[in-house]
């Protein structure tokens, strides 16, 4: 039997989620602004066609943006995340076995789950279309490899109408179709990759499919070499069911405006630290060590000062409240007067399993009833409901977005009305 590996894309993922609830966006030029509205992180189809590109500074298209009526939205996070849920959800219905690739992506194994996959790619796509509005392509080959370059077939010719099943080809036109692919497109290749194989005369994904393993092993490394496999038919890596732990936590942001009191940093530090803490909590682990870093912008004139500091806990916790004190303490110690800042952040590290824990007479394996409630809480009634004192409410420092859409899928108050 054949491997049947299905990857499932939504289309343009961020902008696509804007068109659901503004269908007066559709068929225009549509981009998504990143952080404080600083560059496009997401375009539509007509937006490419402008030549916009991925993480250009929206201060450079604002001329082209009036000629040719570019919209542009800030970016909304929650709604994204719960429109992203929602298309899983929908995906893990077809198969037992799902891998949540990205926000946007996940991997289906379809083998042995009847034969014609072809219609049930059809089917996950009528339904998550009416469902939630979103476009996707499904891309299907006995390998991840394939099953991505079948997706980018997919959507690059229409004639596929969204679905394209690699294991359905001839060997022979399966062959032509890879020497019409630039090898740039197959996953994994990056521009340094690409460089090198161009200069090796390896051009198309064909080339690279039908290269000597032991020759691409000499000129690169293992992964090059199982993507050679992959292309082959050989399916190298498995779908991951469950996504591994963290070892590292970080949450930063970027100031909408230039912060220069301490205060301020307290409260965008103690944010940070409680949005890191609901994350390890979240994977049931703990950390070790907590580190702290503030810094000025790189730009301009202003004065230049960077700083950071790690500490080692002296027991692992996922407590909020034990975490934001250690990082408040080390803010207190690396923070100086005088300057502009414009980021900062924290990571946790050290981290460990919850049920790997040494525990002593005053230490638990499971959360605080606090954290418990507090978890609970947030998740029913909306992020930050319940929240550390040194939080703050005003956050006159928090990330600019001008022209952000409503929560219509996660706050009460933004549910869309009909009249």
């Amino acid at each position: 039997m054949k491997r049947a590996i299905a990857l499932i894309d939504v289309n343009n993922f961020y902008a696509s989620c804007e068109r659901v609830f503004n269908p007066t966006l559709e068929g225009k030029p549509l981009v998504v602004l990143s952080n404080n509205d600083g560059c496009a992180i997401a375009r539509s189809a007509k937006a490419k066609e402008l030549g916009i590109k991925m993480g250009e500074p929206w201060f450079k298209l604002k001329e082209t943006a009036k000629q040719h009526g570019v919209i542009a939205v800030s970016s909304n996070y929650a709604l994204y995340a719960d429109m992203s849920n929602r298309v899983m959800d929908i995906i893990g219905q077809y198969s037992p076995s799902q891998e949540v690739y990205s926000i946007d992506e996940s991997f289906l194994d379809l083998t042995g789950i009847q034969p014609d996959h072809v219609k049930i790619a059809r089917e996950m796509r009528q339904r998550i279309k009416q469902w939630t509005g979103l476009p996707v392509c499904v891309g299907i080959g006995e390998s991840k490899t394939l099953a991505k370059l079948a997706n980018h077939v997919a959507k690059k010719r229409s004639e596929y109408a969204g679905v394209c099943n690699l294991n359905t080809l001839r060997p022979d036109a399966l062959d032509e179709l890879m020497k019409r692919i630039d090898v740039a497109e197959v996953w994994g290749i990056g521009r340094q990759i690409n460089t090198k194989l161009k200069a090796l005369g390896i051009n198309t994904v064909y080339d690279l499919k039908t290269a000597s393993p032991e020759y691409l092993r000499q000129q690169f490394n293992v992964v090059v070499e199982k993507t050679h496999r992959e292309l082959n038919g050989i399916a190298c890596m498995e779908l991951e069911d469950i996504t591994p732990a963290k070892q590292e936590i970080m949450s930063s942001r970027s100031f909408g405006y230039k912060v220069r009191d301490l205060k301020s940093l307290q409260e965008a530090v103690s944010l940070y630290i409680s949005t890191a803490a609901e994350k390890l909590r979240r994977q049931d682990s703990v950390a070790g060590a907590v580190r702290v870093f503030i810094r000025t912008s790189p730009h301009g004139d202003c004065p230049k000062y960077a700083n950071s500091m790690t500490i080692a806990l002296p027991t692992p916790t996922d407590d909020t409240l034990r975490l934001a004190k250690t990082a408040l303490w080390i803010l207190r110690r690396i923070y100086r007067r005088g300057y502009e800042y414009h980021k900062a952040g924290v990571m946790l590290t050290d981290i460990r399993s919850v049920s790997s824990q040494q525990t002593d007479l005053f230490t638990s394996n499971s959360p605080s009833k606090l954290m418990t409630v507090m978890d609970a809480v947030n998740a029913k009634m909306g992020k930050s409901m319940l929240r550390i004192a040194s939080q703050g409410f005003d956050a006159p420092w928090k990330m600019k977005q001008g022209n952000k859409s409503p929560n219509y899928t996660t706050n009460w108050k933004d549910l869309v009305q009909v009249k």
